[in-house]
């Protein structure tokens, strides 16, 4: 394959706690600079990483922050994608923040994903899937887990009914969801 320009995850960071405490490090930096003060945020909900997996080298990731809970995708290789103008290493690691980069898609067990780009110069080029961006109605984190568990269950019941497999939205288990690591 090709060489995209896709930076990747150090070696450091290969191990999954190494990249969930990498992870959680980032976005409180991200949080303390860009959204303590938002009115848009949810500052009790604290920074959170769990459910962290590998699938199709990929290693995905639900990160809980005050401003939204995504699901990100850092590629364990370079994934031979495209990066857009302006997306390259050198040219992002001195520029701000971006919450959702340009959108791209790829294919997880088959099945296509939308997702955003993004680049850290820690962690490299990285994919974000935005799960939810209103924060505020949550009093906890427990809460946007419990509530994004009852989209997974309505998500599974119609499945069922439609009599349809899909394995890359199926693939969090729910002891993981409640019971990963807290690093937050």
């Amino acid at each position: 394959m090709q060489r995209s320009g896709w930076q990747t995850a150090p070696p450091s960071l290969a191990d999954d706690q190494a990249l969930i405490g990498a992870l959680v490090a980032l976005h409180r930096r991200l949080n303390e600079r860009h959204f303590l003060h938002d009115p848009m945020s949810n500052q009790a909900l604290g920074i959170q990483a769990r459910a962290c997996r590998r699938v199709d080298g990929w290693r995905a990731v639900l990160l809980l922050t005050p401003w939204m809970l995504s699901r990100l995708l850092l590629p364990e290789r370079d994934p031979g994608l495209a990066l857009p103008a302006g997306w390259e290493a050198g040219r992002r690691a001195g520029a701000g923040y971006q919450v959702l980069g340009p959108g791209m898609e790829i294919v997880l067990l088959g099945q296509p994903q939308r997702a955003h780009l993004n680049f850290d110069a820690t962690l490299g080029h990285y994919l974000l899937q935005p799960l939810v961006l209103n924060m505020a109605p949550y009093a906890s984190a427990e809460a946007v887990f419990q509530a994004w568990n009852r989209v997974i269950e309505t998500r599974d019941r119609n499945m069922e009914r439609a009599r349809r497999d899909c394995p890359w939205q199926r693939e969090i288990s729910r002891r993981e969801l409640f019971h990963g690591p807290d690093l937050g």
